[in-house]
């Protein structure tokens, strides 16, 4: 990003519009850091020369995708205005942190969350800050090598003109903003300046009591000692590194060193001159960003960021280094946010966490929230299978204990997703998406449980995540088909009619059954239009078979329905459109509903029912025997038709048939005469069964014994062949 020196010539600002807001901001700016400023600008100059500045950090802030580092040229920009008081920056990052998001976060359709506009914020302060002292330190540096060539200068003059220089030499030493000292090359210190003396205490002789090579530190950079005998032995003229030492009250003190060797007048080595500038207070100002960037506001946890970066850095450790990783999901934490509110959800998301961290004390476990009431721990070292699952369990036993909240107490629950293994296979993404989908599964069987990945399962849940968002699209573009199965009539062998099944004919995957893509468009709502189109085209279908065989008889069509299309409230209308646009009797279309779908259904679900059975409208009940409804309830239901579930009749593809087999079906089938109910029977796949279902009584069947389902111009090919 580049950063004007100059704002231009604006027009005037719409009130309260974003220039106006802009602005405000850069005048809140400049009031704050006018008084630290060593500028000749006006006030009001100023303002308008920190404008650009701030359209920056406003572009910065909305920036997609976003990217925090350009804010750190404008930490640079203030450093180039001579805005290097220290209290230039802490005032900067004390106003983008109270007024940016205010000012420039905006409210539009396409405006990141007010969440995410801060943590944004977050890091461009982090950024900023970075700027700022690294342009500092240039400019810093900059002076320090003049003074370290002015001291050079001086102290060789001196040795010429001791007299004429000395002065000089003491001035620019002793009252030099950045610390001084000056060693032989055996490290013993010879001179220090007051500044240096100040940095380490203010006691003059616990600096000069040590020699040089006796300053170390823990956290010191592997090069330092090395770069400090180079420069010794006049192998290297200068170094410059990151140094911490310790004070004589034991504390510590960070600064940027410069080393630079001294010779004489022959050129032989002779001192080493090292300037020190503190960097203490930046050093914790930016540790203190880099935790608000990488720890959860909420909990105090670590957070994505983090969590990202200890992941990472463990699946590429060494060879036969190991990693488990848990990821929790509270149950039912939204209906605890919708009845108690969220000030209530965030207590107890903090007593969670508490617990969390509670359980992964041991070297190698940490425990971090990735956002809302998820959560993630990580653990490492050689038996991270036996270790993830314990970790997994100390989890569940701490969240088992219940939370005592305004008053109530709540029994909180999680599912874990596990996912453990060899370091260096895969990547942090792929880890996180294994362990989310795991989660989901160990939800999906009743929650409050941990469940290890599993390829194969991983696999089938990424399939069904493509085909559900594939769904729309597919549909649009005409991949689905209808197959149909004739239905039979047990007594002449004659077709009676059809069962319409949608396929769909995927670009990837082939030809899918129901059973795959069904369910995912229940999920997202799409059955209701699919199941409008079969509708049309299975009538549709239905009417031409009509017009082609006016001589055999009239076929029918089953059409299944799906519970969420029961709840339409344009089922009737539709279909009664369907109806009439294609010209097809409405006895022609019988409608197939689950059973499971009508147990314990009210009036109002069974009205359009009714209504669509009112107006000649056959409603099929189909896999009767599955579910547990009360046999009394087919009285109440709108039904004509029993579509028995193939479960009752497979005795009976044998011979003898199955005895209780028999007496079951015959039983449904004497029940549903009674009430004048037609039945059929499914997945009849042998002529024994097929004969033995009409001694019984039943009136039509379909199943591959017949045939299986295909092209509507394949409706009256009947095999009559054991598919068995």
């Amino acid at each position: 990003m580049s950063i004007p020196a100059q704002a231009s010539g604006a027009p005037d600002a719409e009130p309260d519009g974003p220039e106006d807001r802009l602005r405000r901001f850069a005048t809140i700016w400049s009031r704050a850091i006018f008084p630290s400023t060593a500028t000749s600008l006006t006030r009001a100059e100023f303002e308008q020369h920190l404008l650009p500045l701030a359209r920056g950090l406003s572009d910065i802030l909305h920036e997609r995708p976003f990217d925090a580092a350009p804010a750190g040229e404008v930490g640079a920009a203030l450093v180039a205005a001579h805005c290097t008081d220290p209290d230039a920056l802490s005032s900067t990052l004390g106003v983008i942190d109270s007024y940016l998001v205010l000012y420039c976060g905006g409210n539009g359709p396409t405006a990141p969350a007010p969440e995410d506009l801060r943590a944004r914020c977050a890091r461009m302060q982090h950024a900023l800050a970075g700027g700022f002292t690294e342009a500092l330190r240039q400019r810093t540096l900059a002076e320090q090598e003049a003074i370290a060539r002015s001291a050079l200068a001086a102290r060789s003059e001196a040795e010429q003109a001791l007299h004429a220089t000395e002065a000089r030499f003491r001035a620019v030493f002793k009252d030099a903003a950045i610390g001084i000292g000056i060693a032989d090359l055996d490290g013993n210190v010879l001179e220090v300046n007051d500044t240096l003396t100040r940095m380490f205490g203010g006691l003059d002789n616990h600096v000069r009591s040590h020699k040089v090579n006796e300053w170390v530190h823990p956290e010191d950079s592997p090069h330092v000692w090395k770069y400090y005998d180079e420069l010794v032995r006049g192998e290297r003229e200068h170094y410059r590194v990151e140094k911490p030492y310790y004070r004589n009250d034991g504390t510590v003190l960070w600064t940027n060193l410069t080393v630079s060797l001294l010779r004489d007048a022959e050129g032989n080595p002779q001192y080493q001159l090292a300037l020190m500038e503190d960097t203490t207070e930046r050093r914790l100002l930016n540790l203190r960003l880099r935790y608000e960037a990488t720890h959860d506001a909420l909990t105090g946890l670590p957070n994505r960021t983090l969590f990202f970066e200890r992941l990472e850095k463990a699946l590429c450790a060494d060879e036969g280094s190991r990693f488990g990783l848990c990821y929790l999901d509270l149950d039912g934490f939204k209906a605890i946010n919708d009845s108690l509110g969220h000030a209530s959800g965030d207590r107890l998301l903090v007593e969670v966490a508490d617990r969390l961290q509670s359980c992964a004390t041991a070297p190698g476990e940490m425990v971090a929230r990735l956002g809302g009431d998820e959560f993630v721990a990580l653990t490492t070292g050689p038996d991270t299978e036996k270790e993830v699952a314990e970790l997994a369990c100390r989890i569940l036993n701490a969240l088992g204990t219940p939370i005592r909240l305004e008053g109530r107490e709540l029994t909180v629950r999680g599912s874990i997703g596990v996912v453990e293994g060899p370091a260096g296979e895969r990547g942090a993404a792929e880890v996180l998406r294994s362990a989310d989908i795991t989660m989901y599964r160990a939800k999906g069987a009743g929650g409050n449980r941990f469940e290890f990945a599993d390829a194969e399962a991983d696999a089938r849940a990424i399939t069904r995540h493509g085909l559900t968002t594939a769904l729309p699209a597919a549909l649009e573009r005409g991949e689905f088909f209808i197959e149909y199965q004739p239905l039979v009539h047990l007594g002449d062998g004659t077709v009676h009619g059809a069962e319409a099944l949608v396929r769909w004919c995927h670009p990837q995957h082939g030809v899918l059954g129901p059973d795959r893509f069904i369910p995912l468009a229940e999920h997202t709502g799409l059955i209701v239009p699919l199941g409008r189109w079969v509708l049309e085209e299975s009538v549709r279908q239905a009417n031409f078979w009509q017009e082609r065989h006016a001589d055999g008889g009239p076929l029918r069509i089953n059409v299944n329905l799906s519970p969420t299309q029961l709840h339409h409230p344009r089922l009737v209308a539709e279909t009664v459109d369907v109806l009439e646009r294609s010209g097809l009797e409405p006895g022609a279309l019988c409608l197939e509903v689950t059973e499971s779908a009508l147990i314990g259904a009210d009036d109002d679900l069974l009205k359009p029912l009714r209504q669509l059975a009112e107006m000649g409208v056959d409603i099929a009940l189909d896999d009767f025997g599955t579910g547990y409804s009360n046999l009394a309830n087919l009285r109440r239901l709108p039904v004509s038709v029993l579509k028995l579930d193939r479960s009752f009749t497979m005795g009976m593809q044998q011979h003898p048939a199955d005895p209780v087999d028999l007496k079951i079906v015959e039983g449904i089938v004497s029940l549903a005469h009674s009430l004048d109910l037609a039945v059929t029977v499914e997945g009849v796949e042998t002529g024994a069964q097929a004969e033995q279902l009409r001694k019984l009584g039943c009136d039509t069947a379909q199943g591959w014994y017949y045939a299986r389902p295909g092209a509507p111009d394949r409706i009256h090919s009947l095999l009559l062949a054991d598919a068995v």
